[in-house]
């Protein structure tokens, strides 16, 4: 193998694949990534077994080939490098790499690239949803599935298809994040599957503006699902098991709704979360009406320290209905706000026992319920 590529298009491309790297591989080639000539272009490739990532790079191939190289000696290497041509020359003889860039001279050892696991190949695309919609789709929901593997199912996020619309939904027990779009294709019966919340991570960070549109290729036999960016293939082993019924959960009736600013909200979560740490993130939400005519209702959010202080924020809202003081994980609330872009936002209640609602204002595509952390605290 001898090929020449850009310094930058190389460290970018090890920086995708490089996440589905293991720390502390099971079989020493894990911890390689694969480099082969492929149509005059560099394949890069990255697998735990679970999840694979492949990313391809523009080179001039003079000599076709492949092999595989520690992944973070290569990885950091590269970085190092000069922004110039970079020349790969592989030695057969001794599983070596010539790394050559401007007058830097490196060898890196590499392992066979035979002995690297086949890696899940793209298939006939079963449903295409446009790349920008499908990043938030992803950004909205990924956040709020379990970092804890008690549950395993819930360390995933839900994919439903039904009709022309697609379902993302992610809980950890504390919290659920559901977002939908409208597909082009059309499902007559429901289908499901549930992706690990790192996999879906991953395709989401990947997606640039460059990828207008993304396949996706769903579970056949072999319980994988791949998504086809422009440059990048995703490949990710499901996760087995029921996931709770969405439907269920989310509550169909409430006794306040409130609209605030998303910004001035968030900014106030902010505050008070740096109280509200030495209590487990619990801070306090006082939903007040209006007094009387052209009078507008206020939110008072409260984070508290009894070693280091309290903060308080009051915000001007329009309130319906009655007052409440309720108490929630000001992380979840912070979270949420985080993916919203909307310029303002509603929350409905159901009382102090109840899960509180958040969704963008004016749309009926996002919705996130945070359970509460206590009565009146």
């Amino acid at each position: 193998m001898r090929v020449s590529v850009l310094q930058d298009k190389l460290a970018k491309g090890l920086s995708i694949v490089g996440r589905a790297v293991e720390n502390r591989p099971t079989l020493p080639v894990l911890g390689n990534i694969l480099l082969a000539t492929e149509d005059a272009r560099l394949k890069l490739c990255a697998t735990n077994l679970e999840m694979s990532i492949t990313t391809w790079i523009g080179a001039k191939v003079d000599v076709e080939g492949a092999i595989t190289l520690p992944s973070k000696t290569f990885a950091d290497l590269v970085n190092n490098l000069s922004p110039e041509r970079v020349d790969l020359t592989l030695d057969k003889s001794t599983l070596s790499v010539n790394v050559r860039c401007g007058t830097t001279n490196s060898n890196v050892k590499g392992i066979a690239s035979d002995e690297f696991p086949l890696v899940p190949q793209g298939g006939d695309a079963d449903i295409v949803v446009p790349g920008k919609v499908l990043k938030e789709m992803i950004a909205q929901t990924v956040f709020a599935a379990a970092k804890e593997d008690n549950r395993p199912i819930l360390t995933g996020v839900q994919f439903q298809l039904d009709g022309s619309v697609m379902t993302l939904a992610a809980a950890d027990g504390y919290r659920l994040a559901v977002r939908t779009a409208e597909i082009d294709e059309h499902f007559p019966e429901p289908v499901e599957f549930v992706v690990p919340a790192r996999a879906l991570a991953e395709v989401g960070r990947v997606i640039t503006d460059e990828d207008d549109t993304v396949s996706i290729t769903l579970p056949g036999e072999r319980d994988i699902v791949l998504f086809h960016l422009k440059h990048t293939d995703i490949a990710s082993q499901l996760l087995e098991g029921k996931f709770p019924d969405v439907s269920a959960i989310i509550p169909r009736q409430y006794i306040t709704s409130t609209v605030m600013y998303t910004s001035d909200l968030l900014a106030a979560c902010k505050r008070a979360e740096i109280f509200a740490r030495d209590s487990a993130y619990s801070a306090k939400l006082l939903v007040k009406p209006a007094g009387g005519p052209g009078e507008p209702g206020a939110v008072r959010i409260m984070g508290m320290s009894a070693e280091r202080g309290d903060n308080e924020g009051m915000l001007d809202a329009a309130v319906e209905g009655e007052p409440i003081n309720i108490s929630f994980n000001i992380r979840y609330l912070i979270e949420v706000l985080n993916v919203i872009s909307d310029e303002r936002v509603v929350f409905e209640s159901n009382g102090p026992a109840n899960p509180g609602v958040i969704r963008p204002e004016n749309r009926d595509d996002f919705v996130h319920i945070i359970m509460p952390m206590s009565l009146n605290r």
